[in-house]
């Protein structure tokens, strides 16, 4: 990638967004400008871009994690890796579902909001929170080519794992050449997210010009206080949280954390989706953060799938929202049943735009809050969506950069010298 498409991308997500929102203040809603030029040829352009995105996904994250599996030396090393970053994730997630709550709790989002315009027609399959066992029986895919289809990411990092894994009980001249052969296909798979990537300022002009020229503003300011509540606890992670936990750990500065992550950030907040920014994801860790392919092709598909901190914070302020809306009260016992249902389903939550929709109404039923009151969060979801998809991906990118560390400390013997030559290595 260029070193000039961080500033390309940031143009193109403000032209986008003015553009969008003249055409939403200007042209008739059943005009030209929206029918043809928004909504059948920005509209169009915009999905080609991201469905480009999808179309590498799935392979790359099979191939990069048999690669990473592959180039480690030992396999024991594998076992470590995992349970740090598995760890790492989870408790990235409570700790973020713990200060939404307490934040949410203070400052009280929706108090006085009118919710009897909601949308009655709304409707939702609800269903009961996933449990634990159900999530582990589900990674083991009964039919490998389903797995793909569906985009089943869990099911596919299994696969992806245990033909690493038989890839390294090889005789060492089969390893050595099934080794080469994923190393080669998984820079195949980079230069093709290159080519890809090369379109983002278009892709992302595009999709923020149709978002911002079809929200329903009113709705939007009817719920200020809702959105202003996400966005500040959304904020604090990504600019204060990760960049701090990331410096104390690696000691690297967060200023360059916030900005060697920024082309990350926009191109989150242009797709709302973890999935799709995978890609550059792994592109910011391997070029910009000096995290070992071996570490960031493991870490990423993982986090894609269950380091949904972001998602947790939205669906925890949204649902206090709701309560406060409706003048219900949330007392010690809901408040600990919304933390743990939320912990479940933030797993759970697909990395794809909107994801977060069904769960919010799985928390609203479980807590027997109203579901009516999905018109409003479904009005705002796009603002919310997309920026609760930045931390999820930059809570990727903060994890694999303190894994990698903690990995370099541990392979140079956990000596002070060798701590200082660690750090040097990030610098």
């Amino acid at each position: 990638m260029g070193s000039n498409l961080a500033p390309r991308i940031l143009l193109a997500l403000l032209i986008g967004l003015i553009f969008g929102g003249l055409v939403q203040a200007f042209a008739a809603p059943e005009g030209f400008l929206q029918t043809y030029l928004i909504e059948n040829t920005f509209g169009t352009a915009g999905s080609l871009f991201v469905a480009m995105i999808k179309l590498v996904v799935m392979p790359l994250i099979f191939i990069s994690i048999v690669n990473a599996v592959c180039t480690l030396e030992d396999i024991s090393q594998f076992g470590r890796l995992g349970v740090k970053t598995f760890g790492l994730y989870l408790i990235n997630t409570v700790i973020a579902i713990a200060a939404a709550i307490f934040l949410a709790t203070l400052l009280q989002p929706g108090l006085g909001a009118d919710l009897g315009m909601a949308d009655a027609s709304v409707g939702l399959s609800l269903r009961e929170p996933p449990s634990l066992l159900a999530m582990v029986i589900g990674i083991v895919p009964a039919n490998p080519f389903q797995a793909f289809a569906e985009g089943n990411i869990l099911q596919i990092l299994f696969m992806a794992i245990i033909t690493g894994v038989a890839i390294k009980k090889l005789e060492n001249h089969d390893t050595h050449s099934a080794s080469k052969a994923f190393a080669v296909a998984n820079n195949v798979m980079m230069k093709l997210i290159t080519m890809i990537m090369s379109l983002a300022p278009w892709g992302v002009f595009f999709l923020t010009a149709q978002m911002a020229a079809t929200l329903d503003m009113a709705s939007i300011l009817s719920v200020m206080s809702y959105v202003g509540t996400g966005l500040l606890v959304i904020v604090f992670w990504l600019f204060v949280f990760y960049p701090l936990v990331v410096g104390a750990i690696t000691r690297r500065s967060p200023v360059e954390f916030i900005r060697q992550t920024r082309e990350q950030m926009m191109f989150a907040l242009s797709t709302a989706s973890s999935n799709a920014t995978i890609p550059v994801t792994l592109r910011t860790l391997t070029d910009k953060l000096n995290v070992s392919s071996r570490v960031a092709g493991f870490s990423v598909p993982l986090g894609a799938t269950m380091n949904m901190s972001g998602a947790a914070i939205y669906m925890v302020v949204a649902t206090i929202f709701v309560a406060n809306a409706y003048g219900l009260t949330l007392g010690g016992a809901e408040l600990v049943t919304l933390g743990f249902t939320t912990f479940l389903l933030a797993i759970a939550t697909g990395g794809i735009p909107g994801g977060a929709i069904v769960t919010i109404g799985v928390l609203l039923h479980t807590l027997g809050l109203p579901v009516e009151a999905m018109g409003i969060i479904i009005a705002v979801d796009r603002i919310l969506d997309a920026a609760c998809t930045v931390v999820n991906v930059v809570g990727d990118t903060a994890v694999s950069t303190i894994v990698a560390h903690t990995e370099v400390c541990h392979e140079a013997g956990g000596s002070e010298e060798s701590y200082g030559s660690a750090n040097s290595a990030f610098a």
